[in-house]
């Protein structure tokens, strides 16, 4: 018996037509010639160095789709609180398939709303993407390979009240569905006031001789606590308001006051252990939309979140009860952050119960642990960054107002200056703008932006891939033949996570073979042990359609062998939900 391979097809994405070769840049008789090219005029001219409002930034997804209708599609997932669409791009080579047959991965940003560069992360991922894939063949290879789900805004409102109301640099965090956060009955009745109408919500102090701080004395503008003993001469109050409903307090209850980010379904704790939870897990309908999208899209295989700030790679777990990630599925995740590492100045891979703090309820932590994806939340930013070195914890705020002064002129400190507070008296408001801190200074937007794109590149070039490998047969007696195919896995991250194997996430990978032509029986087939090089557990009953639990293992490869009788043409198809498709053809004679 003779076996002939005719073709071998990988499905995961056609092959890419191989580039012409160029001719020789020189020859012996001709000087070296030197191209005069300049770089090339972007297809669409987009500025990096400013935040867009909302609704400039669906303008601007608009914009992608119509200049790149090939390889942008928008869909809206669902809807905010207040009716906004959650607008979504897809990103993919739509020649080379659709994409839910490929390798996909998840990016969000903006979930808290003041977090604002998380969306322009998400926009400048698919603006980047689409700019060079005629230019760069590892993007066009990625496009053509995989797909890529890209949420700029998972928090519409919190960004277009960021943008459009009187914010501190931390408020405007939660989403806007109110709450009754002092339970007195009423709900979002004592938000921040600007009341000096300069569109930013400041910082209140009142002069006090026996106050607790004092001016810097390095920098007079700001303000330190007083050492033990010492006495001060301001006291500092809330930030700018008023005590609008008379219960003594101000600023206590404003616009929302929940969490987006602790609404998620795994290790999710109600408001007594959680604070920011909501009633139960997915009470919100952006927090629901996602979690459906997700679940719905189980060829999903890599996620990323873009949060602020403090310069951080994170992964879960979050919560210290939860218990340990399985050791095979935290080396490749360490291994990630590790690259991110090199990619990115002053950011530290950490995991987040361990290294920062409790989350209970946390996006990442589920879709690692309840959907088997290799996830992260990047925060974007840090003060470091300011000048480019660390700075000594004391020195931060006097590094800020310096790199102020040098760089931008002035431009995020206000100055102290005298206020008639309608209840509190002569006050003074004063201090840093909502762009400040959290959020670096436009000049800077740029290089932050692509230096996170580059580190979700990689983390989506690492997901699992599929193709085939080497063929064999044996002919024993009685015009028997054992089939021998390997399929191997391109990718770091296995086709199926350990956490997906342990807790059973997600649907096995399978392999079947299918009788195209002529008349094979198909006697067995099984998973062939590298140790002894047997089919240790032979399936009969099922032989066509072998279930693989455990995948295949980041940059490894499985063999699979059938036992056959007969003449004729064979197809066999290796599927992985989150690994894609390959496919082997070949004639038995």
């Amino acid at each position: 018996m003779r076996l002939s391979i005719p073709l071998i097809a990988l499905l995961a994405a056609p092959a890419l037509a191989q580039d012409k070769p160029e001719t020789p840049p020189w020859t012996e008789d001709a000087p070296p010639r030197v191209p005069a090219k300049l770089p090339e005029k972007p297809k669409l001219a987009v500025a990096w160095d400013r935040y867009y409002h909302l609704d400039e930034m669906l303008t601007l997804m608009r914009q992608f789709a119509e200049t790149w209708p090939d390889l942008v599609e928008l869909r809206s997932i669902g809807k905010s609180v207040e009716g906004r669409d959650l607008l979504m791009a897809v990103v993919t080579d739509r020649a080379t398939g659709a994409d839910t047959a490929k390798t996909a991965y998840w990016c969000d940003g903006n979930i808290h709303g003041n977090e604002v560069q998380g969306g322009e992360a998400c926009l400048y991922l698919v603006w980047w993407l689409c700019e060079n894939r005629d230019k760069l063949p590892k993007v066009k290879t990625l496009l053509a390979e995989r797909a890529f789900y890209v949420l700029p805004s998972a928090n519409p409102d919190g960004r277009a009240h960021w943008f459009d109301a009187p914010n501190t640099m931390h408020s405007s965090r939660g989403g806007k569905r109110p709450i009754d956060n002092d339970r007195d009955g009423l709900f979002d009745e004592d938000g921040p006031n600007d009341l000096d109408g300069d569109g930013e919500i400041l910082e209140m102090r009142v002069a006090d001789a026996d106050g607790d701080w004092k001016p810097d004395p390095e920098n007079p503008r700001l303000m330190v606590r007083t050492k033990p003993g010492e006495r001060g001469t301001w006291r500092r109050l809330d930030d700018e308001g008023i005590d609008d409903d008379g219960d003594g307090r101000v600023n206590e209850d404003g616009p929302g006051g929940y969490d987006p980010n602790r609404d998620w379904p795994s290790d999710w704790r109600t408001l007594s252990e959680q604070g920011g939870a909501g009633p139960y897990p997915c009470s919100l309908p952006e927090t629901r939309a996602v979690t459906e999208f997700l679940a719905a899209h189980p060829n999903v295989a890599g996620f990323q979140s873009f949060h602020n700030n403090g310069g951080m790679i994170l992964r879960g777990p979050g919560s210290q009860s939860f218990g340990g990630y399985p050791e095979k599925d935290d080396r490749v995740l360490r291994a990630l952050a590790a690259r991110g590492e090199e990619q990115l100045p002053f950011y530290r891979s950490m995991q987040i119960w361990k290294d920062l703090y409790q989350v209970y309820g946390g996006e990442v932590n589920f879709c690692y642990e309840m959907l088997g994806i290799m996830s992260f939340t990047n925060e974007l930013w840090n003060d470091d960054q300011y000048r480019g070195r660390e700075a000594s914890h004391d020195q931060s705020g006097r590094e800020r107002l310096r790199f102020d002064d040098d760089l931008e002129l002035g431009a995020r400190f206000v100055d102290w200056k005298p206020f008639e507070h309608p209840q509190l008296g002569r006050i003074e408001l004063g201090g840093w703008r909502r762009e400040t801190g959290r959020v670096p200074p436009p000049f800077m937007i740029e290089e932050l932006l692509h230096r996170n794109m580059a580190f979700v590149l990689f983390h989506a070039a690492q997901m699992p891939i599929v193709r085939t490998g080497d063929v064999g047969y044996t002919t024993l007696p009685g015009d028997l033949v054992e089939v021998t195919v390997a399929f191997r896995n391109d990718g770091m991250i296995p086709t199926r996570t350990q956490r997906a194997f342990d807790k059973k996430l997600g649907a096995p990978d399978r392999a079947t073979i299918e009788v195209v032509e002529g008349s094979v029986e198909v006697l067995s087939g099984g998973v062939v042990d590298p140790a002894t090089n047997r089919v240790l557990v032979p399936e009969i009953k099922r032989p066509l359609d072998l279930r693989l639990p455990a995948g295949i293992d980041g940059n490894g490869a499985v063999r699979l062998r059938w036992l056959v009788r007969g003449k004729g043409k064979l197809k066999i198809t290796y599927r992985a939900e989150k690994g894609g498709t390959a496919v082997l053809e070949y004639t038995l004679e």
